[in-house]
């Protein structure tokens, strides 16, 4: 009986070790012949099908152009009303974005509200009209946009991409003004828990509206996405032409 004990212990330690393998190799995501969850090695591996992360493979990589020759007004007069409504485009973020907003002489003309969590910082800001504590952030900047494909686009779809919604989110100016026309590859938000959904609308608008991303700023998307791959790409907006009653310099 001893050596039948002692000839099964042996055994009994290949199957434990056989076990520990496993485990190790499901938390490290790899597998015995090599593969994983990750095979590649840029995270396509994990993407969902509709996720953001699935969508960077489709944005081209090129290096920037010159900023020679932007100006705001190239994006036609701020805040135009492209959707018709009555109301400017500022204003309809600020609606969409703040809680409880009050108005003046109707409902367009936004004077206050509260940013009840700041996009870039995770903190609440009061807005009051006038005041430069909130502002609309084009999430792709447009000088940004400028060097990578908008120069030698028609007026009338710069405009649309300076008003469309799926480009627009009210956040702390100051945090806005620290980030100035950075990229993904430049600049993030200070508050992690936004920063995946930040970067999917990046993505969104830059997939939208045809726009090019240099190298490290599509590294930095995926290395972001990647963390998050079930994060769903944004859709919606206006189009990606202005009316024709629009036009700029």
């Amino acid at each position: 009986m001893i050596r039948t004990a002692l000839r099964a212990r042996p055994a009994t330690l290949t199957a434990t070790a056989a076990t520990a393998l496993a485990a190790l190799l499901a938390l490290t995501g790899c597998s015995p012949d090599g593969g994983g969850t990750d095979a590649k090695g840029d995270g396509s591996a994990t993407a969902q099908p509709g996720s953001a992360l699935s969508a960077v493979t489709s944005l081209h990589v090129k290096r920037p152009a010159p900023k020679t020759g932007y100006a705001r007004d190239r994006f036609g007069s701020a805040w135009a009303d492209t959707d018709g409504n009555g109301c400017g485009t500022r204003d309809d973020i600020l609606k969409r974005d703040l809680r409880a907003p009050s108005f003046r002489g109707g409902d367009c003309v936004v004077v206050a509200g509260t940013l009840k969590k700041d996009p870039y910082t995770g903190h609440s800001v009061r807005y009051r009209r006038g005041s430069s504590k909130v502002d609309i952030d084009h999430v792709v900047a447009l000088s940004d946009a400028w060097k990578k494909g908008a120069a030698k686009w028609p007026a009338r779809k710069r405009i649309a991409l300076a008003n469309d919604p799926l480009n627009l989110i009210a956040v702390d100016a100051s945090a806005n003004r620290q980030k100035s026309d950075g990229d993904a590859a430049a600049w993030l938000p200070a508050y992690k828990g936004y920063r995946c959904t930040y970067v999917a609308r990046q993505v969104a608008v830059k997939k939208k509206y045809g726009l090019w991303v240099t190298r490290s700023e599509k590294d930095a998307m995926r290395q972001v996405l990647t963390a998050c791959p079930q994060e769903k790409l944004p859709g919606g907006g206006n189009p990606t032409e202005a009316p024709a009653r629009f036009s700029a310099k």
